[in-house]
């Protein structure tokens, strides 16, 4: 028997359960893994709130990050084998698979053999925050060398892995965060500058970065009316990438920013790009280039083990991470 975290119902932290449960041998083009790390998301607090993109279905597995060792796989996996250190991209509904347990499935087209340098700590927070972040920036708004890039919510494990990634390809990072209290952190993690929102006029500041111009590139998690400021700080021509809604009122969008800049506002999730078989390939190639390399480096906040699953939703929840929040299991 294996404790998969599961729940019954919608609701706070509290509803999250380890149930024992019985795992199949894997399927067609599935694999299992012995997990020994978890990486957490905002996706999946929202899934277990019943406020995500799709319904839970009770009693219901979560999770889409883990990594382990792979311990059986079903017939036409060829790319992965018992034994080898895996970890799990983000490419599937967790009304499907749900990978946060001692013992689970997964699909063998999200499953990658990650870079022996890494922790199992580290190889579960990997696919989220770095393919999120390559597909916002690279894939659509194709950023490069010279381009300035203004990053809402810099501190978490997206913002920090946009900042890896803007410095990846050359370009200047300004990261964003309501105070001044993580600048310092920020600016260590890689940011070319930050802006305290509530502290700060975003609009002067990033012209005074940008002498003058604005950013030709906005990746945002937040939304709501504070999309006005980032409008009005947006180049000519430039880009706002919206993937989140942190703050979920309506947009505020300056009509007359939109025409006379020629801006562009995209929606993007991450599984536009993992469960396309080509767009997928290309984040992977991408991020493990940048692993093998060193210019990448997930960030890890603080880790849990996986009876204090519970903790680890809350801690989550109240915000106030740098980096990713991981869940041990030990072996």
């Amino acid at each position: 028997m294996s404790r998969n975290v599961r729940f019954h119902a919608t609701g706070d932290a509290d509803v999250l359960h380890l149930d024992h449960v019985d795992v199949p041998a894997p399927g067609k083009d599935e694999v299992r893994i012995r997990a020994r790390a978890l990486g957490l998301n905002r996706a999946e607090v929202m899934f277990r709130t019943g406020e995500y993109v799709v319904d839970p279905a009770f009693p219901s597995s979560i999770g889409y990050e883990a990594s382990g060792i792979v311990d059986s796989v079903g017939p036409g996996v060829e790319h992965v084998s018992v034994g080898d250190a895996v970890s799990v991209v983000p490419a599937f509904a967790m009304t499907d698979y749900g990978v946060h347990g001692e013992l689970v499935l997964a699909p063998a087209s999200a499953v990658v053999k990650h870079p022996a340098s890494l922790s199992w700590e580290e190889a579960a927070a990997v696919w989220m925050q770095y393919i999120t972040a390559y597909g916002g920036l690279i894939d659509i708004a194709q950023l490069q060398a010279g381009d300035t890039v203004l990053l809402p919510a810099a501190s978490s494990s997206v913002g920090l892995a946009s900042i890896q990634v803007a410095r990846m390809v050359g370009a200047t990072p300004i990261a964003l965060s309501r105070t001044s209290g993580k600048r310092d952190q920020l600016l260590e993690a890689g940011a070319s500058e930050v802006i305290a929102t509530q502290e700060e006029d975003i609009v002067a500041r990033v012209r005074e970065l940008t002498d003058g111009h604005g950013a030709r590139v906005v990746f945002d998690p937040v939304g709501g009316p504070g999309v006005a400021q980032l409008a009005a700080a947006t180049a000519p021509h430039g880009i706002i990438v919206n993937y989140g809604a942190l703050d979920p009122r309506d947009m505020a969008l300056p009509v007359m920013d939109v025409l006379g800049k020629h801006l562009t506002l995209r929606g993007y999730e991450l599984f536009e790009v993992t469960q396309d078989d080509e767009r997928r390939g290309a984040a992977v190639e991408f991020v493990l280039d940048g692993l093998s390399r060193g210019l990448l480096h997930p960030v890890i906040d603080r880790t849990f083990v996986l009876d204090e699953i519970a903790d680890a939703h809350r801690y989550l929840e109240a915000g106030s991470q740098v980096g990713k929040i991981v869940v041990t299991i030990p072996e």
